[in-house]
C-alpha cells in the first residue's frame, strides 16, 4: 500500500494545528509556511477533513482551523482515511469495489485480509496526540 502525498501532508496538517494547543484556531497560511506545502493543496486537504468532522473552520479576523476532538481521540487512521479513503491493501477488499466473482475460490483472500487488518490496527492504534509527541521528541 502507498500513501499519496494526500495522507501523507494531511497527518502533517493535523499534527502542526495539534501543535498550537488544544482549541487553538490555527490559519493555513501559518501552516503553509511550516510546512512548505502549498496553501491551496492545504485548503483541499482541510475541506476533507472538515467532511469528516475532524476539523472545524473558524472565520474572520482571528480565524482558522481547530481540532473538533482532543488529538488523543482522533487516530491516524482517522486522518488518512479522509484524506486517501480507504487503507485497504488491495481493491477486492475496498466497501465499494463490490463482491469479487472469484472470492470463495481465491487462494490470497487471507492474505490480504490479515495485511489490511494488521494495517487499521496500526493506524487506528496511533493518536494525533501520539504523533504530536514523536514529532517533539524528533525536533
Amino acid at each position: 500500500m502507498m500513501i499519496s502525498t494526500k495522507g501523507r501532508y494531511a497527518l502533517r496538517l493535523m499534527i502542526d494545528i495539534a501543535e498550537q494547543g488544544e482549541g487553538s484556531r490555527v490559519p493555513l497560511r501559518e501552516v503553509a509556511e511550516r510546512q512548505s506545502i502549498s496553501i491551496k493543496y492545504l485548503e483541499q486537504l482541510a475541506g476533507s477533513l472538515v467532511r469528516v468532522g475532524l476539523l472545524k473552520s473558524m472565520r474572520g479576523a482571528r480565524g482558522g482551523y481547530v481540532l473538533t476532538r482532543p488529538a488523543l481521540e482522533i487516530t491516524a487512521g482517522d486522518i488518512l482515511r479522509a484524506a486517501e479513503g480507504s487503507c485497504a491493501p488491495v481493491a477486492c477488499l475496498e466497501d465499494d469495489f463490490g463482491v469479487c466473482p472469484r472470492r470463495d475460490e481465491c487462494n490470497t483472500i487471507s492474505f490480504w485480509e490479515g495485511l489490511d487488518r494488521t494495517i487499521e490496527e496500526y493506524v487506528d492504534g496511533v493518536s494525533l496526540a501520539d504523533l504530536v509527541k514523536r514529532h517533539e521528541c524528533h525536533a
